[in-house]
């Protein structure tokens, strides 16, 4: 699936299952939710902290996935709403990103 039919088929997906956006403040407040959750799986699964049980520690990488599908979601949401084309957006980031770091992260001794 393209970014630009995702973009297609969560709208449809409002506007039929979900009967509407919510509106963009809520959204972003979502979308802070979201993000919170896959930080706190990633905490877990690649930082220091502990799982509370060994379910919650074998069933995490499913999680992950789902969790950072719902960010995704929320944030084509936002997109839509925004009427931005988020294909456009990556491309147009991608290439400001090529050209403001063409050698800084080749140069980083960190990166090494």
């Amino acid at each position: 699936m393209t970014i630009k039919e995702a973009q297609t088929i969560v709208d449809q997906w409002i506007n039929s299952i979900g009967v509407r956006y919510y509106n963009e403040l809520t959204n972003t407040a979502i979308l802070t939710e979201e993000v919170g959750e896959v930080a706190r799986l990633m905490a877990r699964l690649y930082g220091e902290q502990s799982f509370k049980t060994e379910e919650q520690k074998q069933n995490a990488p499913a999680e992950l996935a789902d969790e950072m599908a719902d960010v995704l979601f929320v944030l084509i949401c936002l997109a839509n709403q925004t009427g931005i084309d988020l294909t456009d957006a990556l491309r147009k980031n991608l290439d400001k990103k090529t050209k403001r770091d063409a050698d800084r992260h080749a140069n980083n001794e960190k990166l090494k």
